[in-house]
């Protein structure tokens, strides 16, 4: 299916590696150009020579430390007048309350909360009354809490709430805001979630494998499904979706289970 994004300019964050890599996969292959954002400059370096040797796009990488406000500012403004905003980067930690501290929260929610809230409102100012859109890579435990995980839990119900607060409104300025709500995909950050739940679970970290049978179809979502949810969602194919959550976790927090 042709997503009819050839031409379009693409920033992702969290680009590296998981779902902001398979992300820009997915978009290089519809002949969409891409900044990239992360910590890792050289996995998004072999990553941009790799789609650039496959696909007839742009690719610039950005190396940074994207934990605060101004680093956002600066990327936004080096990406330039980009039309797709992919808010990916993230790393709130788990564990429940007695285990992580406040300061480990406030260095999550720098990352991810106000992360996405800086950049989104940079990228609004700049395309009110044009074309565009923002794709938020949220997490279902926003709406399937967790007290192993309360601050991913808090952090992305925050998210979820900014997402469908500003998309009820921003289609009137020609954007749409749009969110992904994934549950377990396997990612390199799932392991470490998976490995704290089974420690919580089991008792010990090493058979994380085993709580794959508690899942639906026994497996998590791969990354590749969640990112061509993400690419719809930003396609015109999607004009007319604003202001919505959409979840992809084969019916976990429709069905009220953790796991």
């Amino acid at each position: 299916m042709d997503l009819m994004l050839k031409g379009s300019t693409a920033l992702i964050t969290g680009a590296s590696k998981g779902i902001g890599a398979g992300l820009a996969k997915v978009l290089a292959k519809e002949g969409c150009n891409l900044h990239l954002a992360a910590r890792d400059g050289e996995a998004m370096q072999t990553l941009a020579r790799d789609l650039k040797s496959k696909f007839d796009i742009s690719i610039r990488v950005h190396e940074a430390d994207l934990s605060n406000s101004k680093s956002m500012q600066k990327l936004d403004q080096a990406a330039g007048d980009y039309d797709i905003l992919f808010n990916n980067a993230g790393d709130i930690p788990s564990g429940d309350i007695e285990e992580v501290s406040d300061e480990a929260i406030r260095e999550g929610f720098d990352l991810k909360v106000f992360g996405y809230i800086t950049l989104s409102r940079s990228f609004l100012i700049r395309r009110k009354g044009r074309s565009g859109v923002i794709v938020n890579v949220i997490g279902n435990s926003g709406e399937n809490w967790d007290a192993a995980y309360f601050a991913g839990s808090t952090g992305n119900a925050a998210l979820m709430s900014f997402t469908k607060a500003l998309g009820g409104r921003s289609l009137n300025d020609g954007i749409r805001i749009v969110g992904v709500n994934p549950g377990p995909v396997a990612t390199d950050r799932m392991l470490k979630i998976m490995k704290r739940k089974a420690i919580d679970i089991l008792g010990d970290e090493a058979r994380w494998e085993e709580l794959y049978d508690r899942y639906p179809g026994k497996r998590p979502a791969t990354v590749k499904e969640v990112a061509d949810l993400c690419a719809f969602l930003a396609s015109p194919l999607a004009g007319y979706i604003t202001g919505t959550i959409v979840t992809i976790d084969g019916g976990i927090a429709a069905r009220g289970s953790v796991i």
